[in-house]
């Protein structure tokens, strides 16, 4: 049983038993945004948590182990970005990037965020272990719409 064919039986079984991504975060007590990226295999899952999830979705036990080691997150990328600051943005999306599109067709439907009608904010925030970077991205949101033109 690899990794990539569980991520399969998990989307699989989240569809067929009807539940959320956020059911899942909540039945682990984490995040809805960490819970995706991990169930699409960008985290490790603890047994613990593991075990929960693979309750609640029917998968069988010897998923719990796989689920728990240590990933290969992102891809094969064949053009990494070289500058620090724009990796860290890229590796964001390499990790972050299924569960951001799943949790937006989730909660939206089918369709994208645009980038054209579309805003970016950068703050600082205060920190006791150092400063935060919190970066907003403000996209309309898109709905695919599969018409064909006229004539």
């Amino acid at each position: 049983m690899t990794r990539d064919e569980i991520t399969a039986d998990i989307v699989a079984a989240r569809l067929a038993k009807q539940l959320t991504w956020q059911q899942l975060a909540d039945a682990i007590d984490r995040p809805v945004m960490w819970t995706i990226a991990a169930l699409l295999g960008q985290h490790p899952i603890p047994a613990d948590s593991g075990t929960v999830l693979v309750d609640v979705l029917g998968l069988d036990q010897a998923a719990v182990p796989v689920l728990a080691a240590s990933p290969v997150r992102g891809g094969l990328a064949t053009a990494v970005p070289t500058d620090p600051t724009i990796y860290r943005f890229y590796e964001v999306l390499q990790v972050y990037g299924g569960a951001i599109k799943e949790l937006i067709h989730e909660e939206f439907g089918d369709g994208i965020m645009s980038a054209i009608n579309f805003s970016i904010d950068v703050q600082r925030k205060p920190h006791s272990a150092g400063d935060r970077v919190v970066v907003t991205l403000d996209g309309k949101f898109l709905p695919y719409d599969w018409t064909a033109a006229e004539g």
